[in-house]
């Protein structure tokens, strides 16, 4: 079995992220670029999967700029078998559309049964990246899951929904996309970080995919402006009208 796991390098989730008001773009020197975590733990499923069947491929596959090259070799450090570089200046600010298409491109060029993916990245909050891929490749999608569990021939998993929770599967080739609520990520080790050193990481231009990019196929920001300094709350001095003034300020706010 193959799996390619879909990740991303993004400002550090932990670390203030710095907006540039001239071109409302995410400012990616303003902090240190790591994994998303939520593409670490997608990663994680797949090398738990590769702990019980060392047959099974792991291939981890990002677009984007030169840097995020660091990001594969962590993933390699951390167990991946070889990994897949997309790098273009054409795809410099791409919508999520081309991107989705480009990654498909790029899974379809590898070959595969199962694609992990995090549910959304912790810089664009779109989600829909999984769901356009699954379309372009024209294969199931079981999104937002808890839990992962391979078997012969298919894939399943516990999807939380506001009614409690269902349990779905599919048959491969498919794609999955993970939650949170799975388990964090190993952190790769001395032998790993040495052992990556010698792993595939193949460069891919959308030339080598053959994706054709549609003019302007771009997000454009219409507008970015810093977030105001917080003010002062609203303090309530106890002088026997305190829950009175309380309720009412609760309702003015539309709280209760």
């Amino acid at each position: 079995m193959k799996i390619v796991v879909l990740i991303k390098q993004v400002p550090d989730t932990y670390s203030d992220r710095v907006i540039d008001t001239t071109t409302g773009l995410l400012d990616r020197d303003a902090s240190e670029a790591v994994i998303d975590e939520i593409d670490e733990r997608a990663l994680e499923v797949a090398l738990q999967a590769k702990d019980g069947d060392k047959k099974l491929e792991v291939v981890a596959l990002t677009v984007g700029p030169v840097g995020a090259k660091e990001s594969l070799r962590r993933a390699l450090a951390m167990g991946a078998d070889a990994a897949v570089h997309v790098v273009d200046e054409r795809l410099a600010g791409a919508d999520a559309a081309h991107t989705a298409a480009v990654l498909a491109a790029a899974v379809r060029a590898q070959g595969f049964d199962l694609v992990i993916a995090g549910n959304e990245s912790t810089d664009g909050r779109g989600g829909v990246v999984p769901a356009a891929v699954a379309e372009h490749l024209g294969i199931p999608l079981l999104s937002y899951l808890d839990v992962v569990q391979l078997a012969p021939g298919g894939v399943s998993g516990t999807r939380r929904s506001d009614g409690g929770t269902l349990d779905v599967h599919a048959p491969l080739p498919a794609i999955v996309s993970v939650t949170e609520r799975n388990p964090e990520a190993r952190f790769p080790g001395f032998k790993g970080i040495m052992s990556a050193k010698r792993k595939p990481l193949a460069e891919l231009t959308v030339a080598d995919l053959g994706v054709e990019l549609a003019a302007g196929a771009h997000a454009t920001i219409v507008s970015a402006a810093q977030r105001p300094p917080r003010e002062a709350g609203t303090k309530v001095v106890d002088d026997g009208t305190a829950a009175a003034r309380l309720a009412d300020y609760l309702a003015d706010a539309h709280l209760i």
